[in-house]
């Protein structure tokens, strides 16, 4: 059996740095598929937020990870191509350098009825584990098909009518806990998010609280499941020390996303483009605010290396405070072994 069914990582997840030039239908190509998913940053501006675009909820319907305000129109991924996608002006400003992540999953997608909840549409990549799903709330406990065909251990939800903070559940933390992408809070605990009830196979759970399930509110999930080679959620014990703890993955990182969990700290997003092209990697963004690249002064972060990664600093707050608690989610550059049987090697 091979190690992995995704040879080429690219095919699936990719980042892409560009340089914006305020012209709208400006085509950002060479991603490596047709995104479903699209998450820019302005790298130089502290003003400038992070803008979420899908193919689910249609073009020009930003989201802001470090805003809790409800879906808006905005001049910024204006289609989603084969090979990449088209901006207009917005998160193109002339002369300033950008960020973009991408996920393939299938385009709109199609209603899901697995659930009580019958979804306006669900998009599924079940070979990369991602889907979006988009719904409208009942405002009693109920359950949304996800389309996977294995639990997912992220699960990101946003209300789209109305603001609300960002909800996630993992599976580190669990079903009577939730994490906001928007705030620094550390974990929580509560059934109304959850109902307190974990993915299966074909659903999430979903309680009675407003930010998830008001009636007649409409909201959209970003699922993620483990996939040897390519994805993985988990977590993590820090040690205080700055040489810190290595966290194996399976896979050569190229993105990462890390958030302390039993105390207030910033979501952390570091990747391998935006970083040095050796260890160690020390380039930095933050989900929750609008900060530019490398708010946090310090240096020497993480190494990416052929099967994980490992934590250089002792902050606690950005990855590595002693006895600390934080969740994870990585995708790879490459698998550590691909069907050539040729290992990956560290940067």
């Amino acid at each position: 059996m091979a190690y992995t069914t995704i040879n080429k990582s690219t095919d699936y997840f990719n980042t892409k740095l560009y340089a914006g030039n305020n012209t709208a239908d400006t085509s950002i190509t060479g991603i490596g598929h047709a995104p479903s998913f699209v998450w820019l940053k302005n790298r130089d501006n502290g003003t400038g937020s992070h803008g979420l675009f899908d193919a689910v909820r249609g073009v020009s319907k930003r989201l802001k990870s470090d805003d809790s305000a409800a879906e808006a129109t905005a001049s910024g991924v204006s289609s989603f191509n084969s090979d990449g996608f088209t901006l207009g002006t917005s998160w193109n400003q002339a002369s300033t350098n950008f960020v973009s992540w991408n996920w393939k999953a299938n385009g709109q997608g199609s209603a899901n009825s697995d659930g009580t909840i019958t979804t306006t549409y669900t998009s599924v990549d079940t070979t990369a584990g991602f889907s979006i799903s988009k719904w409208t709330g009942t405002g009693s406990a109920a359950t949304v098909g996800h389309g996977l065909g294995v639990a997912p251990q992220w699960v990101m939800v946003k209300r789209l009518d109305s603001s609300g903070d960002w909800r996630i559940y993992t599976e580190a933390t669990g079903n009577q806990s939730q994490l906001s992408l928007s705030q620094t809070s550390a974990a929580d605990s509560g059934s109304t998010m959850w109902n307190a009830t974990s993915p299966t196979s074909t659903v999430f759970s979903i309680g009675t609280h407003a930010n998830v399930n008001a009636s007649s509110g409409t909201y959209v999930a970003y699922c993620f499941s483990n996939i040897t080679g390519f994805s993985k959620v988990g977590s993590y014990t820090g040690n205080g020390n700055a040489n810190g703890p290595f966290v194996y993955t399976g896979f050569k990182p190229a993105w990462l996303i890390i958030k302390r969990t039993n105390s207030t700290a910033s979501w952390v997003i570091i990747d391998n483009q935006r970083s040095n092209p050796f260890n160690q990697q020390d380039r930095l963004l933050f989900p929750n605010t609008n900060a530019a690249e490398d708010g946090s002064g310090e240096t020497y972060y993480w190494d990416f290396l052929s099967n994980g990664f490992k934590i250089r600093t002792t902050s606690g707050s950005y990855g590595n405070g002693n006895n600390d608690t934080y969740i994870y989610m990585a995708f790879a550059e490459a698998p550590l072994v691909g069907s050539n049987n040729v290992p990956a090697t560290a940067r």
